[in-house]
């Protein structure tokens, strides 16, 4: 259990080094682990790009179990694309990696800057407005996937947290921005309805947003451009299953899931139709991993034997790093046509673009921020259902637990329609042209380097760190910003704790028959036994408590003087130790140590 020291004690005074960043990292893990999905592989990439490009000389991670900082310092060390460890930079020039408490306000107040990979901000919020106040420093979220109605309700609702102009939510792509924004407004008219505040003469309700900046995820341009042009894994890949030198490989890299990635039957049709319009001998390499197993496995190599009979259709492990190296070398067209609400941005085009690789892809959500239709790729035209009864009857079957996830997503991605005639021809072009294939990779690659490299994504994160920085400073009309958050300008801070995750001793004070408080006597009981170290159940949650020093302190005054108040009891330690001789003196109550009552009460 993490010591209430940290919130008692944190965050007062400290000044802020702008050449410092705090992480809020809960499982303490920068490492995705096997079959991660995009989000944990994105803020992997992420940390360890901030790591070698931000210019940091300390990372702080907050984390809810604080590993070893060697640990944390081993696992930033590999470079964005987590394949192998970095040549460019020193680990002398590392930055100081240390780790700690989530509810220390101390580190975020010196940095500035609270980042979090996830967009459930309530937590950090209230730790800020507890521990330092509003304006003392500012966080930042990232909005990886917005599809889960769980996950986006849980993400709305800690906008009701004091969250200000001062703090960010970051959208990997315009389409994902737009759609935040557009159910913010949606969660905002409906609070103005139930409030009461929707009548003509009434005010709007306009809750204090963060800012809704789009940085794209990232991509390691140089270490994936060296990996494509390496012509003895090209060779070894193709040769080992049987493609020859003139046959043309197009490579699909990305989950092997209907549901959360997109349905496999769209690119079978396009790329049997695809092989049979230019004549060429053409193999579908689908690199990735199954989620749900091999069920579906078998479900996608039915759907490849039904409509891509003449396509030489393979399975690689997309979770071995040397199978993704090689298939950048060996393939020479990307293919992917996603049509998941899931989807928000697409890595794997970014990766696919700096492997040189020509892209066909769907017109969908950020793939349209990364593809330029005609010059990197071609992009496909889908076409969505409306809205009406059949996404509100999907919609109260998934809030009602009767459709789960995976069916509520696939029905939706099931009567989403990707163009399959337009996608075969747009590989038919590229099968039969490898000048177009150049000029089209070359563009991406350049594309690739110029916008989505590490270096300058990062550069676009430490760019938002300052602007925030700056409104910060404005808000609180530049007073330096301490604890209580009373800067000029900065909000009033009322509640300092969550209202419906307030104090548990507050909130169920009306449990008891009395409340410990500073004028109540208590003495010890003749003969009674200490609680016993060597039971297990005695020592529970000792974090809480005082000291052993200051518990014997505590006995110590009692036996002494016989009956004390608790004011007197309290007053010899400093007064950021009361609270937990407090509670010491509650636990020896319970253990029957202590008596709280008059010889004429409770009888």
């Amino acid at each position: 259990m993490l010591s209430p020291d940290h919130v008692l004690q944190g965050g007062t005074g400290a000044v802020r080094h702008p050449d410092e960043l705090t992480i809020y990292l809960p499982d303490g893990r920068v490492a995705p682990p096997q079959n991660a999905y995009g989000r944990l592989i994105a803020n992997a990439g992420v940390y360890r790009a901030l790591a070698r490009y931000g210019g940091y000389r300390r990372l702080h991670f907050q984390c809810r179990k604080p590993p070893a900082p060697e640990q944390l310092r081993d696992e930033l060390l590999l470079p964005a694309s987590g394949r192998a460890r970095p040549a460019d930079r020193a680990e002398a020039a590392a930055p100081v990696i240390s780790s700690g408490s989530p509810v220390s306000t101390s580190p975020p107040v010196r940095s500035g800057m609270l980042l979090s990979g996830q967009p459930y901000l309530t937590e950090p919020a209230w730790v800020r407005r507890h521990g330092a106040g509003d304006a003392a420093y500012s966080i930042a979220g990232t909005v990886f996937a917005f599809s889960s109605p769980a996950h986006r309700e849980v993400m709305l609702h800690s906008l009701l947290a004091p969250l200000h102009e001062w703090d960010a939510l970051i959208c990997s792509s315009p389409t994902l921005r737009d759609t935040v924004a557009r159910t913010l407004d949606t969660w905002e008219e409906y609070l103005g309805e139930r409030l009461g505040a929707a009548a003509p003469a009434a005010p709007a309700v306009r809750l204090p947003r963060p800012r809704l900046p789009v940085i794209p995820f990232g991509v390691d341009a140089d270490a994936i451009a060296t990996q494509a042009a390496d012509p003895g894994a090209r060779k070894a890949l193709r040769e080992a299953h049987c493609v020859a030198e003139e046959d043309v490989v197009v490579l699909s890299l990305a989950r092997l899931s209907f549901y959360d990635k997109a349905f496999p039957q769209a690119m079978f049709k396009a790329v049997e139709a695809a092989r049979e319009s230019a004549s060429l001998r053409t193999h579908l390499f689908m690199t990735g991993w199954f989620p749900s197993g091999e069920a579906d496995r078998a479900r996608y190599e039915a759907a490849a034997r039904r409509y891509a009979p003449s396509v030489d259709v393979v399975l690689l492990d997309g979770n071995d790093p040397a199978v993704i190296a090689g298939c950048w070398a060996a393939a020479d067209v990307f293919l992917l046509l996603s049509d998941t609400i899931i989807e928000t941005f697409g890595q794997a085009l970014t990766e696919a673009m700096a492997a040189g690789l020509p892209l066909v892809v769907s017109d969908w959500d950020g793939y349209r921020s990364i593809v330029r239709d005609g010059i990197d790729g071609f992009l496909v035209p889908t076409l969505g259902a409306p809205a009406g009864p059949v996404g509100e009857s999907l919609a109260l079957l998934e809030a009602a637990g009767v459709a789960d996830y995976p069916r509520w997503a696939g029905s939706t991605a099931q009567h989403t329609a990707v163009h399959v005639g337009r996608a075969a021809a747009a590989l038919a072009r590229l099968i039969v042209s490898p000048d177009l294939r150049a000029e089209m990779g070359g563009a991406g690659r350049a594309r690739a380097r110029e916008l989505f490299s590490w270096p300058v994504v990062t550069r676009r994160y430490v760019d938002l760190f300052a602007e925030l920085a700056g409104r910060r400073a404005r808000a609180a009309g530049g007073a330096a910003p301490g604890r209580g958050g009373a800067a000029r300008g900065a909000p009033a801070a009322g509640h300092r704790m969550p209202p419906l995750r307030n104090d548990p001793f507050r909130d169920f004070r009306g449990l008891p028959s009395a409340v410990l408080a500073d004028d109540l006597v208590v003495r010890l009981v003749e003969g009674a036994r200490r609680p016993d170290p060597a039971v297990e159940l005695d020592g529970l949650f000792a974090t809480v408590r005082a000291t052993p020093a200051e518990t014997e302190q505590v006995l110590a005054a009692l036996t002494d003087v016989g009956a004390l108040t608790v004011a007197e009891l309290t007053a010899t330690v400093p007064p950021e130790r009361r609270p937990f001789v407090r509670m010491t003196l509650l636990w020896l109550a319970k253990a029957g140590v202590v008596d709280w009552l008059r010889d004429d009460e409770g009888a």
